[in-house]
């Protein structure tokens, strides 16, 4: 049996206000193409198909013609809820959408509730659970025999969960169990664009959780990555920070045997722009020839000139034309890492004002402009006397 496994699309999500609905839409049509060229069973959508809970109306059109083009490719989909999304908005019709061969999970209580595939070799259980919220579903779990109380924290409730699908499969005598999970899976490295579930390390899980299943497709960790041979992330298929600009994207096509072993193989996502973070002055930037390749990239830039340069953005933006950010960090300056309150403890307002232009200029503010700041304050001390 063949199965793709993707996450994480964040659909209606922006880029530093760059629209990403081209690269989103171009990536579905890459695995629509895929499921028909390698004769997928079945798409498994681990979570994150939306960026926020209610999502834009463009973006629930985008995920609706997806949808029905895979499933016209002739593949079964199994879709969960991730933390980003509105599980009861994304469940909206489910028992409907199930008999045309598109189970969505999003309910906890239906965890351990399967998808159940056929091939030659006989049946194949897949199971969704969604993402759990531990305080916020653990009434709604199912029960698992011979426990209590469902523990608390993610290992807690994700551990009770693999307790309820391994019950329900022996239940069923399957052998070969797929489960899809929404969550932080010890050992995944995490990027500067996933929300952060975690407080103090207790949002991880250890990957022992899921043991003696055939695979578990994980979503929520935005770096292709590989936990153990059966345990997987497929991460986003774009870079949504430049904290993910030297991932490779992709999915993985996996093919169960009979015996429920399974083999990965790594499906390259296509590049629709890519990011690239610079560094340097102004000049070097905007005329040297080794920077020629960024210039079609979406680009973040941290200047190095010892001031701050005039009308930087709109300098950059004639050469790189999709830069998205802007920073500066003079060379040899070394940043005052006390608070804001402590750098303006028992200084006046002029002083204050004189060290900002100092700040963005990195030089001091002139005689000249000191008496100016010190007739503006002057003038609005005596507007407020009135």
């Amino acid at each position: 049996m063949r199965l793709l496994h993707t996450s994480d699309w964040h659909l209606g999500r922006s880029l530093h206000r760059a629209d990403l609905r081209g690269a989103q839409s171009v990536f579905l049509d890459h695995l629509v193409n895929t499921v028909r060229a390698e004769k997928v069973d079945a798409v498994l959508v681990a979570g994150d198909i939306y960026d926020r809970a209610v999502p834009p109306v463009d973006a629930v059109e985008l995920c609706a013609d997806a949808l029905n083009r895979l499933h016209d490719a002739g593949a079964r989909i199994v879709l969960i809820s991730g933390n980003h999304d509105s599980a009861r908005r994304l469940g909206f019709g489910s028992p409907l959408l199930e008999v045309a061969g598109v189970h969505v999970r999003t309910r906890p209580s239906e965890l351990a509730r399967p998808v159940l595939l056929e091939d030659a070799h006989g049946p194949v259980a897949v199971y969704g659970v969604p993402y759990l919220e531990p305080d916020a579903v653990r009434d709604d779990l199912p029960p698992a025999e011979g426990t209590g109380e469902v523990p608390r924290g993610h290992a807690g409730v994700l551990g009770h969960a693999a307790r309820c699908i391994r019950a329900d499969a022996d239940s069923r005598r399957v052998r070969r169990r797929v489960v899809l999970a929404h969550g932080w899976v010890a050992g995944g490295a995490a990027s500067e664009s996933e929300r952060d579930i975690t407080v103090g390390g207790v949002g991880q899980v250890p990957a022992a959780v899921f043991d003696d299943f055939s695979y578990v497709a994980l979503g929520h960790l935005h770096g292709q990555q590989t936990i153990a041979g059966h345990l997987r992330y497929s991460g986003s298929p774009l870079p949504y920070s430049f904290s993910e600009a030297a991932h490779h994207k992709g999915s993985w096509l996996v093919e169960l045997d009979g015996a429920g072993t399974i083999r990965a193989e790594r499906v390259p996502a296509p590049v629709y722009r890519r990011l690239s973070v610079l560094r340097g002055p102004l000049k070097d930037l905007l005329s040297s020839a080794a920077f020629a390749q960024y210039e079609d990239d979406f680009v973040s830039v941290t200047l190095t000139d010892p001031g701050r340069p005039e009308g930087a953005m709109d300098a950059l933006r004639a050469r790189f034309p999709y830069v998205l950010v802007l920073a500066f960090e003079p060379e040899g300056v070394r940043p005052d890492e006390r608070g804001y309150r402590a750098r303006i403890a028992g200084r006046d307002d002029l002083s204050v004002a004189a060290e900002f232009v100092n700040h963005v200029r990195n030089e001091p503010a002139s005689e000249s402009e000191r008496h100016l700041l010190a007739a503006a304050f002057e003038a609005v001390r005596a507007e407020e006397a009135v």
